[in-house]
């Protein structure tokens, strides 16, 4: 990095990278744009079916009907490009990883991918018919509930975030587990304040009911389980591997 033709080139291969993954979400976002008002009637289903009947949702901004439905196809197409943006990420630090690294981080990289739909599967799914319909039985008499669509939007893709990152615990409980921070031994020490901490943060990331809060930190729990099992499989294997790939380099040098 100290040659500067090095770092410039590092720079534009850096430049190049993000214009892909740009371009990625470009092209999956035009061919979605046809479908925006579909993609939004799907995204809408949970709480339709909550709604009491004769009810139904309402726009109380003028360029709502429109700007809604193309906002949600744009965070979708980012969503949906996810493997090639991260391929790209991967196609970037990959030239700098020791080769027991990039065993590790290649599947991680996938890994993280498949749960964070998972995150985004199970709020859709499981945790929005549940707290809609508990939203809409707890109305008080005489109120009627129209929900706008712009503000169902952006309650939805926060709770698409909240879950789908709260499901990468695995992951980081891995890299912790792989890079010395902590082990196994220590995080299951520390099991009562994650349980409670865990609550905390359904607290906070999900609505104000008791149901969602509680959909939120119980899976946040198991996942800490999980990454707590496969996170000692791989503690301490970072340094002998290492130490491996840097001795070969003396080695070779001196068959030269």
């Amino acid at each position: 990095m100290s040659d500067p033709n090095s770092l410039i080139s590092h720079l534009i291969e850096l430049r190049s990278r993000i214009l892909k993954a740009l371009m990625s979400v470009l092209v999956v976002f035009l061919c979605l744009a046809y479908f925006a008002n579909d993609l939004y009637q799907l995204l809408a289903m949970p709480l339709l079916k909550s709604l009491p009947e004769n009810s139904s949702m309402i726009a109380t901004d003028v360029a709502s009907p429109f700007f809604a439905p193309f906002k949600l196809t744009l965070v979708l197409s980012f969503f949906i490009a996810i493997p090639f943006v991260l391929y790209q990420i991967w196609g970037f630090i990959a030239p700098g990883l020791y080769r027991n690294e990039k065993k590790l981080v290649a599947p991680l990289l996938l890994s993280s991918t498949l749960l964070f739909y998972a995150g985004m599967a199970f709020a859709y799914f499981v945790v929005f018919p549940i707290a809609f319909a508990f939203f809409n039985s707890v109305a008080p008499e005489g109120v009627t509930v129209s929900t706008d669509i712009s503000s169902y939007l952006n309650f939805v893709l926060k709770l698409f975030f909240a879950f789908g990152v709260s499901f990468e615990i695995p992951i980081a409980i891995i890299l912790m587990c792989w890079t010395g921070v902590t082990d196994a031994k220590s995080l299951r020490e520390k099991r009562p304040y994650v349980v409670v901490g865990a609550f905390v943060v359904g607290m906070l990331l999900t609505p104000p009911d008791v149901i969602s809060q509680t959909l939120l930190a119980i899976p946040m729990w198991l996942l800490f389980e999980i990454g707590i099992i496969v996170g000692s499989l791989y503690a301490g294997k970072r340094c002998p591997d290492d130490d491996e790939d840097e001795s070969e380099t003396p080695g070779s040098s001196s068959a030269e």
